[in-house]
């Protein structure tokens, strides 16, 4: 037996308090390179005990629906995931209650979209819906555990 979440379209307000949506939208924060180029200033804020670093993760891609087994959280540090590629991709955040996931909710991220997950908090593992799955990622680099992972006895099913 499963469970089954529909997974809407992601913004800043549906992720608030868990995650920050990295994109540029709006009108840019200043212009630079002569008004060629639009900066968007400071859209995340990492929070990493230790040394962070940039890394490049290739993932197999999945499809939908999905099958969620299983959610991690990283105590030590916020992890922001950001596309190197055109394709979409599942997002999956979850509150804690009692050292577990409570209530995940499930989202689509697009092309332009990065995401940066708040530290401690529950998502699913990183779930590119096309090839080559391929994202920058700045997280905690420092050595140590930081991982902590969630099994549950009955998974969710994700659907568009």
């Amino acid at each position: 037996m499963s469970r089954t979440l529909k997974a809407a379209p992601i913004s800043s307000d549906a992720i608030a308090g868990l995650a920050e949506l990295v994109e540029a939208s709006g009108t840019p924060d200043k212009l630079i390179n002569q008004g060629l180029c639009g900066r968007f200033h400071d859209r995340a804020t990492l929070d990493i005990a230790g040394d962070a670093g940039i890394s490049v993760f290739k993932s197999d891609s999945f499809a939908m629906p999905f099958r969620m087994e299983m959610m991690e959280r990283h105590p030590h540090g916020s992890q922001a995931f950001l596309p190197m590629q055109e394709g979409e991709y599942l997002v999956v955040l979850a509150e804690d209650r009692d050292g577990a996931p409570h209530a995940p909710r499930a989202f689509i991220a697009g092309a332009g979209q990065g995401v940066n997950i708040g530290r401690n908090v529950w998502h699913g593992v990183l779930c590119p819906l096309s090839d080559p799955g391929l994202f920058m990622v700045v997280d905690r680099v420092t050595d140590g555990p930081n991982l902590e992972e969630h099994w549950f006895d009955e998974p969710f099913v994700i659907e568009r």
